[in-house]
């Protein structure tokens, strides 16, 4: 009885479940046709690229095992990078690789791995240890991103990525994983990372989740993680929305990341993206998919959808 009590509540609330967003959202809206556009990172990247979408520069893709040989020589001069499946999925088989030492490489979490060690994990990655389904797959070696200022007191380790979940073309919720001792310096839930809302209107962060509990503090650097605003908000609206173009999904996950120096770039995109963001929001998000597929044909320009999302997915407005 409690059980069916709670499942009430939540639909009470307008809280979207797994099952609900498979059906009435990732299969009706993406179809099937369009997964390899943002599946395959290096495919997601070539299709920004080419709309003028800035994106964190490949510095080399590794295809069969016989390149494993050459990469080190490839990345001769580069003294940090981020090494990473092509169609990893869940954060899995990425190496953050922040400095060097003698003939080894330190990770973001201090640790020293050989080069030895990470030709195979390469190689791991190319037998399909961390892709979807299992498959071959590629590894690229891309740049590693900066931590911006804003976010030093509530990063551990790691670059923060802002997640903003795009409904033909309006964005309807938004949150930013912050990394924490737990998951290693990564922005990733399933590691450990926490994620903290963000008020659509106005890009300034709400209360957080760690797991299912709520906070407003980062467990590691004590600092308050609400009320940060993310500067040029309006223009992280304007790239998220606008992956409706690119792809063609009507709903997906746009992960975007802020660097010190070269500013706001598209990190990947996500057909499933997960559900945790209505607990970061404390708020449901089948009434804002609602509102968006009622409206969504008067709304055909990135400009009125963002604006549209600033209106209604705001306590501000």
């Amino acid at each position: 009885m409690r059980s069916v009590a709670l499942a009430n509540h939540l639909f009470a609330a307008g809280v979207l479940g797994i099952n609900r967003r498979n059906a009435e959202f990732t299969l009706r809206y993406n179809p099937r046709r369009l997964y390899p556009l943002v599946d395959d990172k290096l495919r997601t990247k070539e299709l920004a690229m080419a709309a003028g979408i800035a994106v964190p520069e490949i510095y080399t893709v590794v295809e069969i095992e016989r390149q494993v040989r050459e990469l080190h020589a490839r990345l001769q001069g580069r003294k940090d990078f981020v090494i990473k499946p092509a169609r990893g999925t869940g954060g899995e088989g990425v190496l953050v690789v922040t400095g060097k030492y003698k003939d080894s490489y330190r990770m973001a979490n201090g640790a020293l791995k050989t080069r030895k060690e990470v030709d195979l994990h390469v190689s791991n990655i190319l037998g399909g240890i961390y892709s979807l389904g299992g498959e071959s797959d590629r590894a690229m070696v891309e740049y590693r991103v900066q931590l911006d200022p804003l976010f030093e007191s509530v990063a551990y380790q790691g670059v923060p990525d802002i997640r903003i979940v795009v409904f033909l073309g309006v964005p309807v919720m938004s949150m930013v994983r912050l990394p924490t001792r737990l998951s290693e310096g990564r922005a990733n839930l399933h590691q450990g990372a926490i994620a903290a809302g963000i008020d659509i209107g106005t890009g300034a962060t709400l209360t957080a989740v760690f797991r299912n509990d709520i906070l407003r503090e980062h467990p590691d650097t004590g600092n308050d993680v609400t009320g940060i605003r993310i500067p040029g908000w309006e223009r992280l609206l304007e790239l998220a929305a606008s992956c409706y173009e690119l792809t063609g999904m009507g709903y997906q996950g746009v992960d975007i990341v802020l660097d010190k120096d070269k500013g706001p770039m598209i990190l990947e995109l996500n057909a499933r993206p997960g559900l945790n963001i209505q607990i970061a929001n404390r708020s449901g998000l089948l009434p804002r998919l609602h509102l968006v597929e009622k409206n969504h044909d008067c709304l055909p320009d990135v400009e009125g959808r963002v604006a549209f999302a600033k209106k209604h997915f705001s306590d501000a407005y």
